[in-house]
């Protein structure tokens, strides 16, 4: 059935099991009479048949409230358990009394004298012997009061005590939660109802297992009075010899008791199970019987001490051999369940991880979403490296660590994907969807450097590294371990993709560097320099302006790690300045240090300068206005051409020979100089003269264009 009528269906269930008000009046009034019946029994006469109807209800009435205990999950589930507790008693005791009144009255008809129940349980328990009655009746009343109610009223008090003292901690913590957003009003209400509940529980069974108390003194009170009054009764009044009315009167009045402490029992037992069951969850025989068999080796040691009972002279054999045999049939077959239902477990999470995936997949807003960073992998490209997703995971985690260590902030998550329309040997790098690099890679071959050495003894095709363009050569995998001896270092498909997406992620840290990055950049600052950006935005410069000025250090590859010593300056130059590009022209100067040091090889910082007629080309072209600001850089279709041949030239050379170095200009033509040499090499810095740190060792490796 469809979703929109999904609701008026449920509407309607509701409103069909939802109940009447004539029935809930009904059962209201039904209740009110039985309560009133109970109270009117303890003084109105009783006829036989109707005491033993009532102590059969008692009977059963125990029995129900001893099963409900033992299958509710939790204590409060049964609340009203106290109020339940007050009706059994006084439905006991008013059947007490009436029981007295009958045995005090018709006594010396005979054992069938106050109804066929009490004269039933004399016989069966007794055995036509009053004395051993007796016995059991001192026996039920000695477990009932000295052991299952002493203790479950100590359980309830101490309960009672805990719960009460626990409440202004948990009252806290449902506060703090719901400050912290992770609760919303209805359940922040829902917690607080259940822990008002939860104090009124355990204080009403503190006070309800005095009833379980009172009840057992009660009947050995009554008992006792009627075995006196009965044979007193007897004696005086039907002319009956004193052994004889001892006889009679004693089988009713211990049977009476009988009938009456075997209900008090059942429901003194329900009491204790319920204040001991604490904290644990689920029905009694769960948590008992799951975490008693939990451990197999306790199983296993049980098991070896029945056995040797079994074998030891003068025991019987057959009771101890069998419960050993099943003490270590248990143990066998516990841990085979165990992981049986950890299995189901598993296999219904994975289920539900499939299921909501596929939800997820399907959604609409959920497509519109797009990657930030995603390598797709063609098909045959994906079968191969996709089996080891574990290793690529860890190294593609291992790379984001490295690049929050070198930049200063954590890049986005790295989707890895397969797509069935590019061509299988092939992988795209995806930047906020759009491709920015794609390549076709072997499944059967290694990738060698040629760092200017001989090629390898082997075929080979000769092929451009994708990640910087290096020269390569491509050998099949065959052949590593001949590689290797021969001291060529391969590169496996697996790290030239990796590589690659390094790259262009490292080409790309300003578009990935987002607002939120700013964010938890401020938000991770110690108290005083949070108060420094309080001084700067938003009167000078605000949060998202900050993130122009981190981005645009990004851009070229300037780690934004020092975010304190990028602040201060931005402080001081951002009450004098509006323009983005002129404040980051002053922080690159404050964090020279940092950035000659990144560029630096072996503490040697080698430059290439701009030559005369290059400087003064670009000094012509900047257009000033009266204040000396830049409004313009005006430069000639044909020189620039003209620069960017040369610029390729010069550079080309020194980067064939592996060397490291920086374009060095003035710093009123650094912004245009390297707007024009990043389309020729996106990954060489270009310095002014100011950036250069002091103490640096500066060497020239040459000109571009004298």
């Amino acid at each position: 059935m469809p979703d929109l009528y999904r609701g008026f269906e449920l509407s309607n269930q509701q409103q069909a099991i939802a109940p009447m008000p004539e029935l809930n009046s009904k059962r209201d009034v039904a209740f009110a009479i039985g309560v009133l019946f109970i109270l009117a029994v303890l003084f109105m006469p009783i006829p036989p048949w109707l005491i033993d109807i009532g102590l059969a209800l008692s009977i059963g009435f125990s029995v129900l409230i001893l099963m409900v205990a033992l299958w509710i999950e939790k204590p409060l589930d049964f609340s009203s358990f106290p109020t339940v507790l007050l009706i059994a008693t006084m439905l006991r005791l008013s059947l007490n009394i009436s029981t007295t009144r009958l045995i005090l009255s018709n006594g010396a008809d005979g054992p069938g004298a106050a109804g066929d129940v009490i004269g039933g349980f004399a016989n069966f328990v007794m055995g036509g012997d009053f004395f051993i009655g007796v016995i059991v009746f001192v026996i039920l009343i000695i477990v009932n009061f000295m052991v299952i109610t002493k203790g479950a009223s100590r359980i309830a008090e101490v309960g009672a005590r805990f719960t009460l003292d626990a409440i202004p901690g948990k009252q806290m913590a449902i506060d703090a939660d719901l400050s912290a957003g992770l609760l919303d009003d209805k359940q922040a209400q829902a917690r607080r109802k259940e822990l008002e509940e939860e104090s009124s529980f355990f204080g009403s069974m503190d006070g309800a297992s005095k009833f379980v108390r009172g009840d057992a003194i009660a009947g050995l009170i009554i008992t006792a009075v009627n075995v006196v009054g009965g044979i007193i009764i007897g004696v005086t009044r039907h002319g009956m010899e004193v052994g004889e009315a001892a006889d009679v009167f004693t089988q009713l009045s211990v049977g009476d008791g009988l009938v009456s402490q075997i209900p008090a029992l059942i429901v003194s037992l329900a009491a204790g199970l319920l204040v001991s069951k604490g904290g644990t969850r689920g029905a009694t025989e769960k948590a008992v019987l799951d975490q008693l068999a939990y451990y197999p080796r306790a199983l296993m040691v049980s098991a070896g001490l029945m056995f040797l009972l079994a074998f030891t002279p003068g025991l019987p054999f057959f009771p101890f051999a069998t419960l050993a045999a099943l003490m270590l049939i248990t143990a066998y077959f516990i841990p085979k369940k165990r992981a049986e239902r950890e299995q189901m477990k598993n296999d219904y999470e994975a289920h539900q991880a499939e299921q909501q995936v596929r939800e997820k997949s399907d959604s609409i807003k959920d497509t519109l979403k797009v990657a930030e960073v995603e390598l797709v992998l063609g098909k045959q490209l994906a079968s191969k490296l996709l089996v080891s997703q574990g290793e690529m995971g860890l190294r593609v985690s291992r790379m984001r660590k490295k690049f929050a260590k070198s930049y200063g902030f954590v890049i986005p998550e790295i989707k890895v994907s397969d797509d069935l329309s590019i061509n299988p040997r092939c992988y795209e790098i995806r930047v906020f969807g759009t491709c920015m690099a794609s390549e076709e890679v072997s499944l059967t071959d290694v990738l060698v450097i040629a760092n200017d050495g001989p090629p390898p003894p082997m075929p080979y095709d000769e092929v451009k590294e994708p990640a910087f363009g290096a020269k390569a050569w491509q050998v099949s995998d065959v052949y590593i371990p001949e590689l290797k001896q021969g001291g060529y270092r391969t590169i496996d498909t697996m790290s030239l993709i990796l590589t690659h997406v390094s790259e262009v992620v490292r080409n790309n840290l300003s578009q990935l560097f987002s607002y939120k990055d700013i964010k938890q950049l401020i938000d991770g600052l110690e108290k005083e320099y949070a108060s420094l950006v309080e001084e700067i935005s938003p009167a000078h410069l605000s949060i998202s302006g900050l993130q122009a000025v981190f981005k645009l250090l990004l851009a070229e590859r300037v780690s934004v790690r020092n975010v304190s010593l990028l602040l201060e300056a931005v402080a001081e130059i951002a009450p004098h300045v509006k323009r983005t590009e002129q404040i980051v022209e002053h922080v690159r100067m404050r964090i020279s240090q940092q950035i000659c040091g990144d560029i630096a090889d072996h503490g040697v910082l080698k430059i290439l300068r701009l030559g005369n007629k290059w400087d003064g080309a670009f000094g012509t072209a900047l257009q000033k206005d009266a204040r000396g600001e830049i409004v313009e850089f005006n430069m000639q279709p044909s020189e620039l051409e003209a620069f960017g041949n040369q610029a390729k030239t010069a550079i080309q050379s020194h980067i064939d020979k592996g060397e490291q170095f920086a374009i060095t200009t003035s710093p009123e033509t650094r912004t245009y100089v390297r707007m024009i040499i990043e389309r020729l090499f996106p990954t060489l810095p270009v310095l002014s003269h100011v950036e250069i740190a002091r103490g640096m060792e500066v060497q020239t490796i040459g000109t571009i264009a004298e």
